[in-house]
């Protein structure tokens, strides 16, 4: 299931860089519901990027808390995991996209706060 995709409100990311949201996707997978929050953000570009993996991680939980968590209340969501992620480029799920640079971090959502899971 696809939500739409609305503006990221500006948020200060510990890296730096601009992201914009692609899609919320909700997945079931066995008994658990996971949220997919999948962000454009080309600053991770192999070729010409300027934020490495290490620059961005600090990212993923100020996603998580500051974007994932209110919009979850905004749209009534219920999940037990959030996973997001930074791509360099849109790209259609589960296709794969050599070209394309991806990270990804999982947390479990904890109230206001999500806690890492370490995938």
């Amino acid at each position: 299931m696809a939500l739409l995709a609305t503006p990221v409100a500006a948020l200060d990311l510990p890296s730096g860089q601009s992201v914009e949201l692609q899609e919320v996707l909700v997945d079931q997978l066995g008994s658990e519901t996971w949220l997919r929050f999948r962000f454009i953000a080309p600053a991770i570009a192999r070729a010409d990027g300027t934020v490495t993996f290490e620059q961005a991680e600090p990212d993923f939980p100020r996603l998580c808390e500051a974007f994932a968590i209110p919009y979850i209340a905004e749209y009534q969501l219920e999940g037990d995991v959030i996973v997001i992620s930074l791509a360099d480029r849109a790209t259609e799920f589960g296709a794969n996209d050599p070209d394309a640079t991806q990270f990804f971090e999982a947390f479990r959502p904890d109230g206001a706060t999500c806690v890492w899971e370490g995938l």
